[in-house]
């Protein structure tokens, strides 16, 4: 077989050196993917000439849309394609070679299905077009004949059919099968949902958009696949993040393609200068916190823009890479699905500070605290409803007394602005509330960094971290709170039904029990109540939960999600109309669910008094309504 030499113009423009259109073409899986040789089919080049297709490559094909990856579709619906161009006499469609033993993914892992397509090419005598640099340099170190397609240099993006669906105010477009399309408008803080269209979405349009931004997503220079597994794509196409799930991932096929809509500047946000401050007196470990949407990505990218020009070197760790940042700043993704390893490659780069988007697994929290204590500036972000939680998203993947090493600064952001900043501090000392110096512990300070006033504390309690709100001064000391918990648990155990105990004083505290128990626990004589006063260490006053319902009431625990916030009231108030008190105030009067709690929608009065006071560390207690 003669070798044919090419110089660049003709590896690119897909001509062999002679200038004549060779007749036979073996086509390899990322030519057919991408979807270059339809377009060359169509605009008039490879007329008449004959394709062939290795059977190598439909099993990969058909192995990679069993397991539900959209490259698998795109390059069937390709093949699709090909034959109608065959069908229609432009180009002669055949289907040849060994079919692989083994499962095909492995074997393109492997080598091996790169390698029968080769052997194929040789076999025919044709020529191998790929899309593939690696492909193209091994053929030519054979001495194949090979065309490669390399990528398109420009891209118009606008020409995608998605794109119909944005303007200028839109963040993220929503496409599913069988509904209309609808769109996130606005800016962070400030989104609403609009709808588009008044028709539904039909399975055929979205199958198009998807297979048309795989094929661009694979030409594209700015074009990534960053997941492509089990029915979910992910794709990165300059500043748009698209998801593409199917059955059995999803129910429904869908789309989804998110877009900043906002680039701001570190000065656009509160407290500002004294963030600069505290950024630029040394490698800092930052957590940005949030709720979806509220603009961690954006304030991010303003802080690593700032960073840069202030003469740092700034790297980034993304899955995907969606950050819009300078081009001076590198974005890493998990190297080798791990991004443990892509820690490995940046502490020989050494750069000052690493943003670290976004941490949600303990395997995330894990490389951040490694490099952060390897000396490395790391700037963090967290899905969290509350800056404090973005800290107790540590306590048990780091070790407690490790943390303020690891994270010295939390960032809260809220509809688009900073809420909170936080200091985080380590101190040996009694927690607040304690008194005695004997129970002085390491505590983990966190301080209001704007007014430098102590919000929150966190500490081991026996087997137990204790992360304590520490509000203005009351009556009621916050390690009563603890210690209540802890007696209701002991004095369970040892008292048939349920139980209740409210903390008067550090040495008394009030037990709630149903009424027609008081006499046994108090027993003959009193005999009962003083050997559980013994067993526990202080006084007991024994009342029923009656006078529990009709006084200040009972301190509930508090959950939050996106949607509701949910009260844990006392077991026995099940199904019972009771009012809850903020301060002395009532705000709402309702009935407990059977599970024993009660739950408010979010956005309501009653729920915003109560997030509120739970934020400021206020208790919110539930007594007996009327």
């Amino acid at each position: 077989m003669t070798v044919k030499k090419r110089s660049k113009k003709n590896i690119t423009a897909g001509k062999s050196a002679s200038g004549k259109e060779p007749q036979a073409f073996v086509l390899d899986t990322s030519v057919i993917v991408d979807g270059r040789i339809t377009q060359e089919v169509r605009e008039g080049r490879f007329q008449g000439a004959t394709f062939i297709i290795p059977e190598a490559v439909l099993a990969e094909l058909e192995s990679q849309a069993e397991n539900g990856q959209e490259m698998g579709f795109a390059g069937l619906n390709e093949l699709k394609t090909l034959q109608s161009l065959s069908w229609e006499g432009q180009i002669e469609l055949l289907f040849k070679g060994e079919r692989p033993r083994g499962l095909p993914l492995r074997l393109h892992e492997e080598g091996v299905l790169d390698s029968l397509i080769r052997q194929l090419a040789e076999v025919e005598q044709a020529t191998l077009v790929t899309s593939d640099r690696v492909q193209a340099l091994s053929c030519e170190a054979r001495g194949m004949p090979v065309f490669i397609f390399e990528r398109t240099k420009e891209y118009n993006l606008e020409k995608l059919k998605i794109i119909k669906f944005f303007d200028d105010q839109t963040m993220s477009v929503h496409l599913r099968a069988r509904t209309r399309p609808r769109a996130k408008r606005g800016s962070p803080g400030e989104m609403k949902i609009d709808y588009l269209s008044e028709e539904p979405l039909v399975e055929q349009e979205i199958e198009l958009m998807a297979r048309e931004i795989v094929e661009v997503a694979e030409q594209h220079p700015e074009g990534f696949i960053e997941m492509d597994s089990g029915g979910s794509t992910v794709v990165q196409l300059k500043n748009l993040r698209i998801a593409i799930a199917r059955p059995p991932f999803s129910d429904a096929l869908e789309i989804t393609v998110v877009r900043p809509v906002a680039h701001t500047k570190l000065d656009d946000y509160s407290h500002a200068a004294l963030l600069r401050e505290r950024l630029s007196q040394r490698h800092r470990g930052v957590l940005v916190s949030g709720a979806p949407g509220a603009g961690k990505s954006t304030f991010v990218q303003a802080v690593a823009d700032y960073l840069e020009v202030a003469g740092w070197i700034i790297k980034t760790m993304e899955k995907p890479r969606d950050l819009e940042l300078s081009d001076e700043i590198t974005q890493y993704t998990a190297l080798g699905g791990d991004m443990a390893n892509t820690a490995d490659v940046l502490l020989l780069v050494r750069p000052d500070y690493t943003i670290y988007d976004e941490m949600r697994r303990t395997g995330d929290f894990q490389v951040f605290a490694d490099m952060r204590l390897a000396g490395v500036g790391m700037v963090g972000v967290v899905h969290a409803t509350r800056g404090i939680d973005a800290l107790q998203r540590l306590i048990g993947r780091v070790e407690l007394g490790m943390i303020p090493q690891v994270v010295d600064t939390v960032v809260f952001i809220r509809e688009g602005d900073i809420k909170e900043i936080y200091e985080v501090e380590f101190t040996v000392k009694a927690p607040t509330g304690m008194g005695d110096s004997d129970l002085a512990r390491p505590v983990i300070e966190v301080i209001n960094f704007e007014t430098k006033q102590l919000s929150y504390e966190i500490y081991s309690f026996g087997e137990q971290v204790v992360v304590m709100p520490i509000g203005e001064i009351t009556s009621e000391k916050p390690i009563w709170k603890l210690a209540a918990r802890s007696l209701e648990y002991d004095l369970g155990k040892l008292i048939k039904g349920s139980v209740s105990v409210e903390l008067k004083s550090d040495d008394r505290a009030v037990l709630y029990v149903e009424d027609h128990r008081i006499s046994s626990v108090l027993g003959k004589g009193g005999s009962n109540i003083r050997e559980l006063e013994k067993r526990v260490g202080m006084g007991l006053d024994v009342r029923s939960f009656e006078e529990m319902a009709t006084a200040t009431g009972r301190e509930l625990d508090v959950e939050i999600s996106d949607h509701h916030i949910i009260l844990d009231a006392d077991p026995s108030l099940k199904g019972k109309t009771i009012e809850l008190v903020v301060e002395g105030e009532p705000v709402f009067v309702g009935s407990v669910s059977r599970s024993g709690s009660i739950k408010l929608r979010r956005g309501t009065e009653p729920a915003e008094i109560i997030l509120s006071a739970f934020e400021r560390g206020v208790p919110i207690r539930a007594r007996k309504a009327g």
